[in-house]
């Protein structure tokens, strides 16, 4: 695979649709998928109550004689383009489809939630958008004897749930006869009509941590009869994530935040109670592998100096997406067929957690960012925002990705 640097160089000469592959997004497809993907938006539902919008997949895909079929807990879906002759390795396509459990925040556009306090704010109506286009354009092509071999579709909930719908998706078989698998997730740092790509870790893992502080509380005149749980929350909170820095290799980028600290009801009481969650996350798979010892170590070391007792949660979530060397090269060679080598860019390793490693797990494949910023927009959107939103473009150059990927892995 050509380096980014060495792909920009060639900009001038670098056009794409060389290689003439079938499988474009028609303007009626376009405006059918847009307007599918506001729908989802605008009726989020959480991990694994995804029941209206597996519903609205399902239909879809029958009314192009596909056979979708409901994963075991019962939201999600698995759904072959094409007959799997039992011996060829079939591609895999992923979506994620559960939303986040923040207010949309957004008042300028009409598809804005209309359920309260509910959200697509990471992308994944996107997500789910983009594998249900490349699926009808390559059933399409399927019926036209153009698709060269079997293609899976994989519509997957609760992602927002640690550790992951993957885990029950794979123990419904959707990797049985899949030899690589590939998906895409919306980036707000990357303009619309453009990818990233990286081999290794893309993602870091990511574990929840809640913790339970106790002792005995009393009036704050005389704290010396207490466990002064104020101040061992407050210490465990800045020197336990010190700690850690000091145990690691800092190269591993192991890092604890808090996100809830809440103990306390009267300012002239000492409380008996506190508590403290926060996610815990890492780039590295071997640290990962040893962060709950580590953590578990350092908690009780500070809370045992302010006479605390302790009740640790750690809440294995998911390890990093590896993304395999062979499948970023069919998804530059996807991307530069579809808009050249142009729209493809180096992209960073970043702290958020994505199940999608558990796939990896079991067989090759790898993750892209699908760039999703109106260019020359200066907002700075993020995930996990309630003002977050995409240029919907995107959708355009998922499918098109998506369904050239599954064209050239079946040449080869």
């Amino acid at each position: 695979m050509k380096s980014r640097a060495a792909a920009r160089s060639e900009d001038l000469v670098d056009q794409p649709g060389g290689g003439g592959l079938p499988g474009r997004l028609g303007d009626e497809l376009r405006a059918e998928l847009i307007a599918f993907r506001r729908d989802l938006h605008m009726h989020p539902e959480l991990g694994n109550q995804e029941f209206r919008t597996t519903a609205a997949i399902k239909d879809r895909l029958e009314k192009a004689g596909l056979r979708p079929r409901v994963l075991d807990v019962g939201t999600g879906l698995v759904c072959d383009v094409g007959e799997w002759d039992g011996v060829t390795p079939m591609l895999a396509l992923r979506a994620d489809i559960d939303a986040l459990p923040i207010p949309d925040t957004k008042v300028d556009v009409p598809y804005r939630s209309t359920v309260p306090d509910r959200a697509h704010a990471c992308g994944h109506d996107v997500h789910t958008t983009t594998v249900l286009g490349a699926g009808l354009v390559l059933a399409g092509l399927h019926r036209q004897g153009l698709l060269p071999n079997a293609v899976r579709l994989v519509f997957q909930p609760a992602e927002e749930v640690l550790p992951g719908g993957a885990v029950d998706a794979i123990e419904s078989g959707v990797l049985e006869g899949v030899g690589r698998i590939i998906a895409v997730h919306c980036d707000p740092k990357v303009d619309a009509g453009r990818i990233g790509l990286r081999v290794g870790p893309i993602t870091s893992a990511c574990d929840r941590l809640e913790i339970s502080l106790d002792g005995p509380g009393g009036h704050t005149a005389r704290p010396h009869l207490t466990t002064d749980l104020v101040t061992a929350a407050a210490r465990v909170a800045v020197d336990v994530p010190a700690l850690l820095a000091r145990r690691v290799d800092a190269r591993s980028g192991l890092v604890l935040t808090w996100g809830r600290l809440q103990t306390g009801h009267a300012p002239n009481v000492v409380p008996q109670h506190a508590e403290l969650s926060g996610t815990v996350r890492c780039l590295d798979l071997a640290a990962w592998r040893d962060a709950p010892d580590l953590v578990h170590a350092a908690i009780d070391e500070v809370a045992g100096m302010h006479r605390a007792k302790t009740v640790i949660n750690y809440v294995r979530g998911v390890p990093p997406v590896v993304n395999d060397a062979e499948s970023i090269g069919l998804l530059d060679a996807a991307m530069t067929e579809r808009r050249g080598s142009y729209a493809i860019e180096d992209t960073e390793q970043s702290l958020g957690g994505e199940d999608f490693s558990w796939y990896l797990e079991h067989v090759p494949g790898a993750m892209a960012r699908l760039g999703v910023r109106p260019p020359g927009d200066t907002r700075g959107l993020d995930l996990h925002r309630g003002n977050f939103d995409v240029d919907e473009e995107a959708i355009t150059v998922g499918v098109e990705l998506f369904t050239a990927a599954a064209l050239l892995a079946g040449r080869s």
